[in-house]
Formats: C-alpha cells, sequence, structure tokens
C-alpha cells in the first residue's frame, strides 16, 4: 500500500519533542539508540552500484546525515568554509547552504575534519557546532535564528562531540584538556539555562545522552575514568559509576529495556596491556636538560609521555609541570578499558549497587556499542565484532570481518540487520542474533567516518565525498 512520506501513522516521543517514527534527529537517531524506528524493509545487498535509490555529490566532512521531516541535514567543510546543508530527502538535491563564520580553523587530528560534530534538528531548528567556532542555529528554511561563539578549545585534535535537542533544550558537552563544561541553551533563544564545570575531565569525545530513567528526566556523559548523571532541568550530579578508560571515543546507548550500556577504551587500560610511566621525581631528572623541573618535548626522544605531550601539557604552555604529569600517571594506574551496562534508578556513588556487567574483551574505541533485539553489538578496530546477551554480558559470537580497518562509523539496525562500515568504506550486513552470521560485505571505495541513517526503509550513508540513498524498489 502506498506511503506519504511525511504524513506517518508512528509518532515517537522524545522528552516533549514529538518526531515521526522516520526522523533521525541526531547522531544515531531518535535518542541516540542506532535502531529504525520502524519494522520497514531494508535491503541486504547493498553497495555503490546495488540498490542506490540516489547517489549526490556533498564536500567532505565526517559528521553523519540527519533527517527530519523532507530534508536531510549535513556539515562539511568546502575551501575552507564550514558549512551547513540542506538537503532534499527524496532526490538528495542540495536546498540550501549557510556558511559558519570563524576567525581560524582549529587545530584537529591528521585525520579529522572541522566538520566532524554530528547536527541536531527538530521541526523548527537546525543546530550545527563546529568546535571553536560555535553552535549556529537555523530554521528549516536556512534563516539564522541564532549563533553562539566558543572557544578557542585546548585540544590539539579538535572538538568531536555532538550536541542533541530535548524538550527545546540543547544539550551540549564539550570535555577538552582545560575548561571542560556540559550545558543546555534555550533552542529558540540561544540564551544558556545552565552550564556545568567539568574541568576535571581532560580530553573526550563522548556526546551527551538524554535519560528519562524512573520518570527522572537527565543527561549522561561518560568520560575519564567515571559516568556520570546530571539532573535535566539543574544540571546537577545526580550519580557517578566509576571504572571506566582514562578516554572515552564513543556515547552511550540506552537499550529498549532501559538500561544504559556504554564501553571506553584507550591505551594502556587492557588488562594485559598496561602502560606505565615513573614517578615525576624519578622521571623528571633522567630528561630535563635545563634543569628548570618541568618537561620540554624536544628533552624527549621515544616513549608514552613524548606520544602524548599534547595530551600531558594539559595547559598547551610547552612545559610539562610535576601536577600535569601526575595526573596523567594516574589515568594510565586507573583507567580499564570495559563495556558495560548500568541499571537505571542510580544516586550518588553507584559503582557497586547500579551496575549490572562489565565485560573486559574486545572493547571498542570509537564505535558505539548497540543494542538490538536482547543483544549488544560491538565493533572493534581491525573487524572483530561480537554480540553480547544484554541480560549477563556474556558473548554469544565473536568474529573478525572481512572488513578490518579502524571503526569510526557506529553500527546501527534494522529489519533485524545490523550494519557496520570501517573507515576504507567496507560495508558488513550482519544478522542480528545471537550466533550472527555475515550476511553481505560491499566496498564503497571511499573512506567512511559517518554513521549511517536508517530510515523509512532506507539506508543514508555518507563517504568522503557522496552521500548514498539506498533501498528496495518502491
Amino acid at each position: 500500500m502506498a506511503r506519504t512520506r511525511c504524513l506517518l501513522l508512528v509518532l515517537v516521543v522524545t522528552g516533549c519533542e514529538t518526531l515521526h517514527a522516520t526522523d533521525w534527529p541526531q547522531f544515531r537517531g531518535i535518542g541516540g539508540s542506532g535502531v529504525a524506528s520502524t519494522a520497514d524493509k531494508l535491503p541486504t545487498e547493498i553497495g555503490p552500484d546495488q540498490h542506490v535509490v540516489w547517489k549526490v555529490e556533498v564536500p567532505a566532512g565526517h559528521s553523519s546525515p540527519v533527517i527530519v521531516g523532507t530534508k536531510i541535514f549535513l556539515t562539511a567543510v568546502r575551501d575552507g568554509k564550514l558549512l551547513t546543508m540542506a538537503l532534499d530527502r527524496a532526490t538528495g538535491k542540495t536546498l540550501w547552504e549557510r556558511v559558519a563564520p570563524h576567525e581560524k580553523l582549529e587545530e584537529i587530528h591528521r585525520i579529522g575534519s572541522h566538520a566532524q560534530s554530528t547536527p541536531v534538528a527538530d521541526h523548527e531548528h537546525i543546530v550545527s557546532f563546529f568546535g571553536s567556532a560555535g553552535l549556529f542555529c537555523y530554521d528549516h528554511e536556512g534563516n539564522p535564528l541564532w549563533e553562539k561563539r566558543m572557544g578557542p578549545f585546548n585540544n590539539s585534535f579538535g572538538a568531536g562531540s555532538s550536541p542533541i535537542l530535548v524538550d527545546g533544550r540543547v544539550i551540549l558537552g564539550q570535555d577538552h584538556d582545560t575548561d571542560s563544561f556540559l550545558m543546555s541553551i534555550d533552542a529558540k533563544t540561544g540564551d544558556v539555562q545552565w552550564r556545568i564545570d567539568r574541568s576535571e575531565f581532560p580530553r573526550n569525545y563522548c556526546s551527551p545522552v538524554f535519560w528519562d530513567a524512573d520518570g527522572r528526566k537527565q543527561i549522561v556523559m561518560a568520560a575519564t575514568l567515571r559516568v556520570v548523571g546530571y539532573d535535566f532541568h539543574t544540571g546537577k550530579e545526580l550519580w557517578t559509576v566509576r571504572g571506566i578508560s582514562r578516554t572515552v571515543c564513543m556515547t552511550p546507548v540506552i537499550g529498549d529495556d532501559g538500561v544504559l550500556y556504554l564501553a571506553g577504551w584507550a591505551a594502556g587500560g587492557d588488562e594485559n596491556e598496561p602502560i606505565q610511566i615513573p614517578p615525576f621525581d624519578e622521571y623528571v631528572g633522567t630528561v630535563d636538560a635545563n634543569n628548570n623541573q618541568t618537561i620540554e618535548e624536544d628533552e624527549l626522544k621515544e616513549g608514552p609521555v613524548l606520544q602524548r605531550y599534547s595530551q600531558v601539557d594539559r595547559d598547551k604552555n610547552g612545559h610539562i609541570t610535576k601536577k600535569e604529569y601526575e595526573f596523567f600517571r594516574a589515568l594510565l594506574d586507573q583507567g580499564k578499558n570495559q563495556i558495560l551496562a548500568i541499571e537505571p534508578g542510580a544516586q550518588g556513588e553507584a559503582s557497586a549497587t547500579h551496575v549490572r556487567w562489565r565485560q573486559t574483551k574486545l572493547v571498542p574505541f570509537c564505535a558505539s556499542p548497540l543494542h538490538y533485539r536482547g543483544l549488544v553489538f560491538t565493533v572493534k578496530d581491525g573487524g572483530i565484532a561480537q554480540a553480547l546477551d544484554a541480560k549477563t554480558g556474556k558473548a554469544t559470537k565473536q568474529g573478525r570481518l572481512e572488513a578490518s580497518d579502524d571503526y569510526y562509523a557506529s553500527p546501527v539496525g534494522g529489519d533485524g540487520k545490523v550494519y557496520v562500515v570501517d573507515v576504507q568504506g567496507r560495508l558488513t550486513v550482519i544478522a542480528a542474533v545471537d550466533k550472527w552470521s555475515v550476511l553481505h560485505t560491499a566496498n564503497f571505495g571511499e573512506d567512511v567516518y559517518a554513521t549511517p541513517a536508517l530510515v523509512d526503509g532506507r539506508i543514508y550513508l555518507r563517504t568522503l565525498r557522496h552521500l548514498y540513498c539506498l533501498g528496495e524498489s518502491r
């Protein structure tokens, strides 16, 4: 039976925002679940020449596509300009572009992008975030509504966390080597409602997650050594769970069982591969050539401190002090790479009371976990995929995929399938069962950093230079 694309029978409610089930309004869709909101059939044998509804060229960027109503929104970079773009959902045609003003492009990771944070939209606003340039809000016709300039952020890798939009509030979390924060902004006016200092946390790349747990609205951030739940209305810290990695690059997910699932991986946090450095007073005497009791980069020839010099030197003044060094040494000692499940209802210190399970095997780095059909799917760099029983955390199957590069895109699920794609653009379709199997693989021939969107029986896949709409014939 023919369906009207925008007038839909099924609605999904997130906070007080009513979104159509065929919207994908933020990073990993409604609520950040990564799961298609409808039971529409999704194609299995997709590829650059298979089940292509349309394909258009787009400027470079790592942000994921978001879809609300009849429009697709992207951020991108072209000739040094920071762009927010609206495309027609039916054809991929560009409807408008807007340039975000900035003084200069911030420093980013060697494989990063100045458009790596995914925008967020509702039916009135589209909000883009460009790191130290700030937040920019438009209506659906591209008219500027407000902007909030920020930075410069103290982070040589740039900003990667994405904003979310709940109950008319834009929630933005930014963890950098200094001056980290979490803030709530009125989506209509751009006014700051609250801003919470998170200076204990150095650089992380987790996006905030909205969790309505037992009727208590909260924002969850996973970051250095601990997960924190904040009151949605005030920003007050409500609970914490300790014992995760020293850096978190993925975003948690709330399963349809109401449980929070997350992972954190950083070098040195695996049980069998620790990174240890000696105390400052012992180490400084071996490298401090100018006897100034600080450590300069040109005094180091090799080792973990040199490899992470910009992280250890938190204030970026070119000198590692004893305080900075010992802070980083503690992170190496305490960080634990884990996947874990947290029950709702936590209050205060909850490490011993609300953790359902912890799993230390095959922990992903950037790819967020996916809770789908009672299982937690993860993919680790090198293409090692696993399914975990969501109730126990025990692995039901682990295996290596043909696509064996790094994974920056996160897995998404729909129609009984899980879609994962590595940085080389090799996509794998997996059966979403405990003893999963590979159903299909394809090579799109371009790097992929963006997470696909699964909406209305369509797969929207962004490669480095193109946006694909893939689906069954109608």
